[in-house]
């Protein structure tokens, strides 16, 4: 192209944008923003944030401790959950009252789960105890009298949970998926209470599935509750409950991270916010439990003093408060870098964790609002929630600058005046923003427990172990998937039936390659628990069709290597 057509061209491009900035002069220009948040675009309430306390196991938080957790001050974590344990024996609930009965004077909500039915309604079968079917009915009371005694005594609880870990039980009572359901449809409407369930340990949509899919079960059920113990990032959402959940909550409600039992160890403790991040994002929990408040590896070090961990944690504990609402906004704007945004009260409170070890700088855009500034909250390896200082909206828009390894908290008040440095504690009394529990079978708030006396129809006797009969003219298919964490893992297996005839009792072998201690199983029995072992079936898991498949996991730790082993079923080797 020749000069003189250059030139014309570039006068030709220079006339027309004239044209235009006079035709649009109010029309302003802005560049595209790194991240965009959404005011319009709400997702799920938030509950609240918190943790456990257990009193049995390790000694009660302080009074000071307890202000320190639950309070919302300078210096204070502002953790608005409590979970604490049923247990079995009832001359040990007073030992809950006082942590109990502090987090709930300064506004947080208290809810419980048991490990252990008491002992005259459970039996060992095959190893492992469980709750005697003809007990249901007994066990619903046994949880409603703990409900009214923390009642009796000051403590509203606002839900109670069937049981802790279902699926792990290695030291307490197992359920199977079914067992879950039929106390579920049966038992759980005469619950005096919000009734939290299946409380897998794993997250595994195979404990919860079934509660979903029965139309009663699920009326039943106020909150569905799962641990992320070595889940998948994979299988945190949750489409089955976003479908058929209307009306529930979904609590995240105990888990800790890795720690080399260090709760200041950095950026290892970078870890809890990523963790929160996901469950609030990709999960929607409601409400995000941690495991020990106090604890080498919690949120508070055994001194009192709040770890990195805590600080962590309080990122959003502290700023996002009960009835908060999450708002769209991009949640991955660079590698390494994760964004959550919440319409707390007056103030659009925004926590981005970025795990590179390199410091950021992001563009942040508002859409359906404005924020004229906002406060900078940082923990790093250097600093714990410091105050890093005011920010001030520029073109709409804002530029965030974020250190190397660390969670930054921007607390802005929505309308553009000033935001709230502190948030302000919230009240000891419960709003009425609770679960709707109108379609109860039970009311809660009756003085008389209703009881139903039907019980599952199932046997009260001890699984008869598989026939292990050889494999003629059959096939079978074994898939072994392993989650895996530090020197743990778990492993679902599935057994599929590649031949034309039915399994009637079934047998899967196989052998170690390394170490391996199994420390607990659900869905079979496995014996011994290292080595050379064989998992046998339960009772109602015995038969499997021509096509069908079994499935059964467990728990283990390891060293050195872990490789997928070889499996023979009944002497028959798999593919």
């Amino acid at each position: 192209m020749g000069q003189k057509k250059i030139a014309a061209l570039l006068l030709t491009m220079a006339v027309i944008a004239t044209t235009l900035s006079v035709v649009h002069p109010a029309t302003p220009v802005h560049a595209a923003s790194d991240i965009t948040i959404d005011l319009n675009s709400t997702k799920q309430s938030i509950r609240g944030f918190g943790g456990m306390n257990h009193p049995l196991w390790i000694s009660d938080l302080t009074d000071s401790q307890r202000t320190t957790a639950f309070g919302n001050g300078d210096g204070q974590m502002g953790l608005s959950i409590l979970r604490i344990h049923v247990d079995e024996n009832s001359s040990n609930w007073s030992r809950e009252l006082a942590t109990a009965k502090r987090a709930g004077e300064l506004g947080a909500t208290v809810f419980a789960s048991p490990w252990n039915p008491p002992s005259s309604m459970t039996e060992v079968v095959n190893g492992q105890k469980r709750l005697r079917y003809n007990q249901y009915a007994a066990y619903a009371n046994h949880l409603n009298s703990f409900v009214s005694y923390m009642k009796q005594n000051g403590v509203d609880l606002y839900a109670i949970s069937v049981q802790n870990e279902p699926d792990y039980a290695a030291e307490w009572t197992a359920w199977t998926p079914q067992e879950m359901l039929n106390f579920m449809r049966s038992n759980a409407g005469s619950i005096q209470t919000r009734v939290i369930a299946p409380e897998s340990f794993q997250y595994r949509k195979t404990m919860s599935d079934p509660i979903l899919n029965d139309s009663q079960a699920l009326a039943n059920m106020d909150i569905l509750g799962a641990h992320l113990y070595g889940t998948q990032l994979s299988a945190f959402p949750y489409p089955l409950f976003k479908q058929k959940g209307q009306g529930k909550e979904l609590w995240m409600t105990e888990v800790y991270t890795e720690s080399q039992n260090d709760a200041d160890a950095w950026p290892l403790a970078l870890d809890v916010a990523y963790n929160i991040h996901n469950s609030m994002v990709e999960a929607e929990f409601n409400a995000y439990v941690w495991w020990y408040i106090r604890r080498s590896y919690g949120l508070l070090k055994e001194n009192g003093q709040i770890s990195k961990r805590g600080y962590a944690m309080t990122h959003f504990s502290k700023f996002i408060r009960p009835g908060a609402v999450r708002v769209d906004a991009t949640k991955n704007p660079t590698s390494d870098v994760y964004v959550s945004s919440y319409k707390s009260g007056q103030n659009l409170v925004t926590v981005v964790v970025n795990r590179s070890s390199s410091a950021k700088t992001l563009s942040l855009g508002i859409n359906g609002g404005s924020v004229a500034s906002m406060t900078k909250y940082t923990t790093s390896g250097s600093k714990s929630l410091k105050n890093d200082g005011t920010i001030s909206a520029s073109n709409g828009g804002f530029s965030l600058s974020l250190d190397g390894q660390s969670v930054t908290t921007f607390v802005g008040a929505l309308g553009g005046t000033a935001p709230t440095a502190t948030p302000v504690p919230p009240t000891a009394t419960r709003t009425a923003t609770a679960v709707p529990t109108a379609t109860r079978t039970a009311v809660p708030g009756t003085a008389t427990p209703v009881v139903p006396t039907a019980t599952p129809a199932a046997p009260t006797a001890t699984p008869a172990g598989p026939t292990s009969t050889p494999l003629a003219g059959t096939g079978c298919q074994v898939t072994y998937t392993v989650n895996q964490w530090g020197t743990g893992f778990t492993a679902d297996v599935t057994i599929k039936n590649t031949g034309s005839t039915a399994i009637n009792g079934w047998a899967l072998a196989w052998t170690f390659s390394g170490d391996q201690q199994i420390s607990g199983a659900w869905n079979a029995t496995i014996s011994p628990t290292s080595g050379s072992v064989v998992a046998s079936n339960m009772s109602y898991n015995a038969a499997i069709a021509p096509g069908g498949s079994a499935s059964f996991g467990f728990q283990a730790t390891y060293s050195g290597t872990n490789a997928t082993p070889a499996f023979t079923l009944n002497g028959t080797p798999c593919s």
